[in-house]
């Protein structure tokens, strides 16, 4: 499945600043970033719980938000890529 994740983070302290890079650092170990605080993410049903209790656990409820979206398949017929960046296509061929 696809999952969308954004995130906003409140960097006004110390403390925010750092659990800005962490929540990043989960996304990053298991999606690629499109945007500054948005990730997409190809995984299953476990990774997706496994995910979303480690997000839950770097964010702090009230001044921080998350959300995780679901992409319905086929994906290809839900997002639209304009501009320079373009993200990889999991299910392509891999070219080295």
């Amino acid at each position: 499945m696809m999952i969308i994740i954004t995130y906003d983070v409140s960097t006004v302290t110390a403390a925010g600043r750092k659990r800005l890079r962490r929540v990043a650092k989960v996304c990053e170990s298991i999606g690629q970033r499109v945007q500054n605080s948005v990730f997409e993410c190809r995984i299953d049903q476990m990774q997706l719980e496994i995910l979303e209790r480690r997000l839950l656990g770097e964010i702090e409820l009230k001044e921080d938000s998350l959300r995780l979206y679901r992409l319905t398949e086929p994906v290809d017929l839900h997002i639209k890529e304009y501009g320079k960046f373009h993200a990889v296509d999991f299910e392509g061929a891999l070219v080295i």
